[in-house]
């Protein structure tokens, strides 16, 4: 497990947590000491662009008082002193308290570019979509969303098909939720929801096709929703 958006690195972590995970994802290192002041401006700029990447890009934070020897692997001889790794390897370095912009740039270049297929889903439209499929035909953004478009103009069958191309998540499951609803014609008006689910949970403990049916209304709320939970519950003490 690599370090997380401000993860202190040590002499003793730096080969695993640094040179190792560099090999996964790009690692940035962040050279500092408890007095120097420009780090204490630094530090919080590169948490925050590095934890807006949403872990495409790593920080490391290395006190070099506490950690001589990652000081000198680097030749540090001013600090703050930043290092960006992929693959083990140096690929770009800053020194000083640069202004947020520059510490944005030098974050961005670490982050992978699009695909071809990437592009194509960002357009979203049907065709676009296939075409991202073509290039890549286990492009997960691009299968769900082709699948929610194929459900909205009733082609279910093929949606549900495209959906087992890829590994389940909760966005699958609610694409599928929406597809075998929509194919039985039991999908609620949102005013209808809750009598629905309520109605639903009085028979969901003889009555297979009500458990699938609440279960699919539950994956189209999805985890956010508190009814979700609540519901989930109830059905759990109906049945055990």
């Amino acid at each position: 497990m690599g370090p997380s958006a401000t993860g202190d690195v040590t002499d003793a972590t730096f080969e695993q947590a640094v040179l190792d995970r560099s090999e996964q994802a790009p690692v940035v290192v962040d050279l500092w000491a408890p007095w120097c002041g420009p780090c204490k401006t630094l530090g919080p700029v590169l948490e925050k662009v590095i934890g807006e990447t949403d872990g495409k890009v790593e920080l490391a934070k290395v006190n070099v008082d506490e950690s001589p020897r990652v000081a000198a692997t680097f030749r540090v001889q001013s600090i703050p002193a930043v290092f960006a790794l992929r693959d083990r390897q140096i690929v770009d370095q800053f020194i000083g308290a640069v202004p947020e912009a520059q510490v944005r740039a030098f974050v961005e270049r670490l982050l992978p570019q699009p695909s071809p297929a990437d592009k194509l889903v960002f357009i979203g439209t049907e065709d676009a979509l296939r075409a991202a499929l073509d290039l890549q035909p286990d492009h997960p953004a691009a299968v769900v969303g082709l699948a929610e478009l194929l459900v909205g103009r009733g082609a279910t069958e093929e949606a549900l098909s495209l959906l087992a191309r890829v590994p389940e998540t909760a966005e699958t499951r609610r694409v599928a939720a929406l597809a075998r609803m929509t194919e039985a014609g039991s999908l609620p008006t949102s005013g209808d929801l809750e009598a629905k689910l309520d109605a639903l949970l009085e028979r969901v403990r003889d009555d297979e096709s009500a458990r699938q049916e609440l279960l699919d209304l539950l994956e189209m709320l999805g985890p956010d929703d508190p009814r979700t939970n609540r519901y989930r519950r109830a059905m759990t003490s109906r049945l055990f």
